[in-house]
């Protein structure tokens, strides 16, 4: 979701369905980064509680032989040297299946070797099928042009303003054939037992995003908040529990990211229900409104405490982690976006198990660094000590911007912590008690107390 949705909402009277939520304190830097009871964490194999901090990967431009070569093994290696690992990889159907029925196998070995890549880099790679406009037919990337259909309802483009495009009837007409066509259901599927029979086993696979940024069709006299609500109810939680199934046939393990409607972003809560499957992470963006369309962070808005609120609902009443799959404001500089920043970094901290970055690019925009390498300004934050991998429970984690101070407390259980320190100038002063560190691995005897400190040298 990016810029038009603050002209789609107003038009749509959506902050009139919003509720009323009072403006409060900012979480201070140095707040605690607990999660808020009901929202669980993600764990790996060993039982050890992950956090995820990475960036989007993509390659919009080009298509057919082409497609992803815009990502190179650089990408990957400098993400990685900023001490983030986790990569959300854009991929496309309408490249992968262009003709229906036939697969791209040139497509599918571009994606292995990005996995490749991040492999050797220690990166963890989460493939999501991506759409924007749903696909081709409208002059964008996603949803194959064989498996758009309209029902020869108009298209008008918004070429200033393309999320508007959303809400052009044609548009969303495809979305509702996409979702109850029984043809378009089976392909949808059996695209992702492609996708998943490939990169099962492949070692740098975290698991799946189904779609991003599914929308849907209004009825007439619907606002869009009902709109999101029941599309999300009725259209998407089928639709995800039908690709869990389709996924589930070629791969036991890896996880399953579901995304409520971008509406949440405005601090609505998803309509989403159950997705019967074991290992599903709940995948909101976070975007605002007003911020896409230009203006400055206003922390007297509430916004990123509404936000909040909204989107730990769903991991509360069907006991799932978060991880924010795109965030980031487009224009970074402006003056209270160091603050967004800061506050934006805390909040992720105290109810997801992480996040991506939109996106991992060398220039202007949304590039995280610019075309030398280094951080755009503000982005620079995203960069700090985290503990990617804790061998126990979590009682406290903190990181003080301000300050420079990262601390952690858990009490041990049976295998090894992971630490992350980004580069730094003077480097960082690290003291373990409780156990004994080595290198960025911490060791330490089921049941003990560890407490970890890291500040700047």
């Amino acid at each position: 979701m990016h810029r038009l949705l603050a002209a789609a909402v107003s038009s749509l009277v959506l902050a009139a369905a919003l509720p009323a939520l009072p403006a409060t304190p900012a979480t201070p830097s140095g707040a605690a980064a607990s999660a808020p009871p009901g929202v669980p964490r993600m764990t790996d194999d060993e039982g050890r509680v992950l956090t995820l901090r990475g960036w989007n990967i993509e390659d919009k431009t080009h298509r057919g032989e082409q497609a992803l070569s815009a990502i190179t093994e650089r990408h990957l290696r400098d993400m990685r040297a900023q001490g983030f690992n986790v990569a959300r990889l854009l991929v496309f159907w309408d490249d992968l299946e262009p003709v229906r029925g036939r697969y791209s196998q040139a497509y599918l070995r571009r994606i292995e070797r990005i996995l490749d890549w991040a492999e050797a880099q220690g990166i963890q790679v989460l493939i999501d099928a991506h759409q924007d406009v749903f696909g081709p037919a409208f002059g964008h990337r996603g949803i194959p042009e064989w498996a758009t259909r309209t029902d020869g309802l108009p298209f008008t483009p918004h070429p200033d303003d393309w999320f508007a495009e959303y809400f052009e009837p044609a548009v969303q007409r495809a979305f509702t054939h996409l979702y109850e066509d029984p043809d378009l259901r089976w392909a949808q599927a059996r695209m992702w037992r492609v996708l998943a029979g490939r990169f099962a086993d492949h070692p740098a696979v975290l698991g799946y995003d189904l779609i991003n940024e599914p929308m849907g069709e209004m009825a007439e006299g619907e606002d869009l908040p009902s709109a999101a609500r029941r599309i999300e109810r009725e259209q998407l939680t089928p639709m995800y529990n039908r690709l869990a199934d389709a996924v589930r046939a070629a791969d036991r393990d890896n996880w399953l990211f579901v995304e409520p409607t971008p509406i949440v972003g405005e601090g609505v809560p998803t309509g989403l229900g159950k997705i019967e499957d074991h290992r599903v992470v709940y995948a909101p963006h976070f975007y605002n409104a007003a911020m896409e369309a230009g203006r400055d962070y206003d922390p007297a808005a509430g916004w990123i405490e509404a936000y909040e609120a909204a989107v730990t609902a769903y991991p509360k009443a069907y006991r799932v982690p978060v991880v924010v799959g795109e965030w980031g404001p487009l224009n970074n500089a402006l003056p209270n976006m160091g603050r967004f920043y800061r506050e934006a970094l805390a909040s992720l901290a105290r109810y997801s198990s992480g996040w991506a970055g939109y996106v991992w690019c060398y220039g202007g925009g949304y590039c995280a660094v610019g075309e030398d390498g280094r951080f755009r300004t503000n982005k620079e934050q995203t960069a700090a000590p985290y503990a990617p991998a804790v061998a126990g429970v979590v009682r406290d984690e903190e990181w003080d911007s301000l300050a420079g101070v990262y601390r952690l407390s858990y009490d041990a259980r049976p295998g090894v912590t992971r630490l992350s320190l980004p580069p730094a100038g003077r480097g960082w002063r690290v003291e373990v008690s409780g156990g004994t560190r080595r290198g960025d691995r911490v060791y330490a005897r089921p049941g003990a107390r560890v407490r970890v400190l890291v500040d700047r040298g």
